[in-house]
């Protein structure tokens, strides 16, 4: 798959970002990795994003790294694409990004460099040198301190024939207007807000119909249903979801920092895909978080 039909295949469907299999001393654990990849491949994800955030690419040790991209790759392969997340600083995200291209990725989704702040030239110049770094096509997540603007994203839209996608994270509506209508049709644009569901209506009227879906991880099925919701204007639906689903979801995942990825693995754990801990510095729920989504999980039915 070429970047171009990666940049096709983007553009519709859902996406989601696999948590990463921690056994009880936090080692990334291979086996249950794998055949997390293997339970919701064929529920229709469009791509997984393998050592994204959801994923917990912040913590990983360059070796959990290949091990999990690899895993990833050797179990989706001819079933669905991957793409692996790669980020930190300019030359630490080229060595990433060029380890998941070696090991056969689609893609690459390009996180923000580490803490400093930049300007939007020295933003320009670290998307620029890791896209020709490699071959395979990138989507920059706009997040944290790295924010593109317009401007910005017209400049690598013409040095980088292989960065065919944004994300945002941001979630700044003047912004992203104006990148869509700027860029028009150059990028696939998704929306990348956590618990992107409760954005997915407003971004898809702002012309990014697709979405990543954490909670895909536990409730594929359900995610699935909520998103050919959206995607057909089916608001009796959606609107139902988001009632008696996603705004309590958000009560308990907003209750710590980091909870986006913990609520996720937890969620796994309870429907009988044990994901293991979050490693440091998150944390995971306690016991009465955890009888709380259980009960919202169940609710949904089967999965």
């Amino acid at each position: 798959m070429n970047a171009q039909e990666l940049k096709k295949t983007l553009s519709s469907g859902l996406l989601s970002f696999p948590v990463t299999d921690f056994d009880a001393e936090g080692n990334f654990r291979p086996s249950t990795y794998a055949d997390r990849l293997e339970w919701l491949a064929p529920y229709g994800a469009t791509a997984l994003f393998v050592a994204g955030g959801t994923g917990e690419f912040f913590s990983l040790t360059p070796a959990d790294y290949s091990n999990v991209v690899k895993v990833a790759v050797d179990t989706c392969r001819g079933k669905v694409p991957i793409l692996a997340g790669a980020g930190g600083p300019t030359r630490v995200a080229i060595a990433y990004a060029q380890e998941a291209e070696r090991l056969g990725v689609q893609g690459i989704l390009l996180m923000p460099h580490y803490l400093t702040e930049a300007s939007q030239d020295g933003l320009v110049a670290h998307v620029e040198e890791v896209c020709k770094s490699i071959k395979i096509g990138v989507v920059i997540y706009n997040r944290n301190v790295c924010k593109l603007n317009a401007e910005s994203l017209l400049k690598l839209a013409d040095r980088c024939p292989n960065l065919i996608g944004f994300k945002d994270g941001v979630g700044d509506i003047e912004s992203m207007v104006t990148i869509r209508r700027r860029l028009g049709d150059r990028f696939s644009y998704l929306g990348g807000l956590p618990t992107a569901e409760i954005f997915a209506a407003p971004y898809k009227a702002m012309g990014v119909p697709v979405y990543s879906s954490a909670v895909f991880n536990f409730i594929p099925k359900t995610a699935i249903e909520f998103y050919e919701a959206i995607k057909n204007d089916d608001f009796a639906t959606s609107e139902r979801l988001i009632d008696t689903f996603f705004l309590p979801y958000l009560e308990i995942r907003n209750k710590k920092a980091g909870y986006a990825v913990s609520i996720v693995k937890a969620g796994a754990t309870i429907i009988g895909h044990d994901a293991g801990p979050v490693r440091a510095p998150l944390v995971d729920l306690n016991e009465e978080e955890r009888e709380q989504l259980k009960a919202l999980i169940v609710a949904q039915g089967p999965q």
